[in-house]
């Protein structure tokens, strides 16, 4: 799902940099989310705790967050 809609992140490209070991800062420089409108923070600091090294992509399907994309952008 897209997390940050200006700049068009999802949720897996987010979480893959965290799985490499990035925090939210540093993601936060590399690909710009949370830095225009900033709605997206919340989802996307979600979605980089729960991606710890030991922690598989599958479970960022199991909470979800509600992300200022909505419904519509969510499954895009």
């Amino acid at each position: 799902m897209i997390v940050c809609v200006c700049k068009r992140v999802s949720d897996r490209e987010i979480a893959r940099y965290a799985h490499a070991g990035m925090g939210f800062d540093d993601i936060q420089m590399e690909l710009g989310i949370a830095t225009q409108c900033g709605r997206c923070e919340d989802c996307a600091r979600s979605v980089v705790a729960q991606c710890s090294v030991g922690q598989p992509l599958a479970a960022l399907r199991q909470e979800g967050c509600a992300c200022a994309a909505g419904p519509a952008l969510a499954s895009a």
